[in-house]
């Protein structure tokens, strides 16, 4: 290891959509300063081949292996003197949680406990919870009417309430054992390497291939979209700066209901609204998400900085530009790499 470097961290779920552009975003930022082991499951939405631009940069060290694995964790504290831990692992997928919620309790919470007792015993510096605006439920169509880090937790999918349960023993450990914590909680994340089961890369992908634009119920629900880079520097804000025991939203101020991001994905792929088909609503499908994220700007220091019409157009042109990236995902070929990478 370099001379120059002084701090190391532990980053879970770094293989995954928003971990990956974590990682980048910090080696960018740090790249003789920071190391970073990255321990992530490969789980269906973990993809290496996010990671492949990397994989021989001395900083980022990659790990297989579960965030439940106590003894794993321990000995990567021991052997890296790990600083302090950002979890992002976590199952995400609304669907897949009301379809089962097992998966979802293993990872999210007793996988969040797991870091917790290990954070708690190696008596790092640091733990931040990498949460969701899903936890606070549902809003009504008063624009006035935002997600504050005062508003009551309300979740109302399987996959809100064991991210809300994990939350929830966060800020326990921080009470009980006087834990450096922090929570973050942000708004609908786009932008690269985002696992197409969502519904921006789902729309372009589908979009680009002249498939049915499936879209639920009337495509009126109403979300807050945040591009991942500025959801990245939200979190190392908080991590950096961020008050032991406290919560900070992030949001994109970019409030747009569904079925006007699908005809913005539509008018960039210049494919006509045809393509849309209306599908049977998901069960208890939250109507409003909207952030206030003025804590965040006034103890951070944090603000968005990519509108939702640039983003969105970035987006649209890295999925273009990545057909390879695109194909393995859908063609479920990023398997084969985790084969071939695990083989040598």
């Amino acid at each position: 290891m370099s001379e120059t470097i002084k701090r190391t961290i532990l980053i879970t779920g770094g293989a995954g959509f928003i971990g990956s552009n974590f990682i980048h975003f910090l080696l960018k930022e740090y790249p003789d300063s920071l190391r970073i082991i990255n321990l992530d499951a490969l789980t269906y939405a973990g993809n290496l081949e996010n990671l492949q631009d990397i994989q021989d940069n001395p900083h980022h060290i990659f790990v297989h292996g579960s965030i439940e694995d106590k003894d794993l964790i321990s000995k990567l504290c021991t052997d890296y003197a790990i600083e302090g831990i950002i979890n992002f692992a976590a199952e995400s997928h609304v669907d897949r949680s009301i379809a089962d919620a097992k998966p979802f309790i293993d990872t999210n919470i007793n996988g969040t406990l797991s870091l917790l007792t290990i954070a708690k015993n190696y008596r790092l510096q640091k733990f931040v919870q990498v949460s969701t605006d899903e936890v606070y439920g549902s809003l009504s169509s008063n624009p006035e009417d935002k997600f504050t880090e005062d508003t009551p937790l309300s979740p109302n999918s399987p996959y809100s309430a064991a991210k809300a349960s994990a939350d929830c023993f966060v800020r326990a450990f921080h009470h009980t054992y006087g834990m450096h914590t922090v929570i973050t909680r942000c708004s609908n994340n786009y932008g690269p390497m985002q696992f197409p089961e969502k519904l921006i890369p789902l729309m372009i992908l589908h979009a680009q291939s002249d498939k049915q634009l499936p879209v639920y119920g009337n495509g009126l629900q109403i979300r807050d979209w945040i591009h991942v880079m500025d959801h990245c520097k939200g979190v190392w804000m908080a991590y950096q700066y961020g008050k032991s025991g406290e919560v900070y939203n992030f949001g994109g101020n970019s409030e747009y209901a569904n079925i006007d991001v699908v005809k913005l994905v539509l008018n960039l792929l210049d494919k006509p609204e045809s393509l849309i088909s209306y599908v049977k609503d998901r069960p208890g499908h939250d109507q409003r998400y909207a952030i206030d994220a003025s804590k965040a700007l006034t103890e951070l220091g944090w603000q968005p900085t990519i509108t939702f019409k640039d983003g969105l157009k970035q987006t649209v042109e890295w999925y273009i530009s990545h057909p390879e990236w695109c194909s393995h995902i859908v063609n479920g070929e990023y398997l084969e790499y985790y084969k071939k990478q695990y083989q040598q």
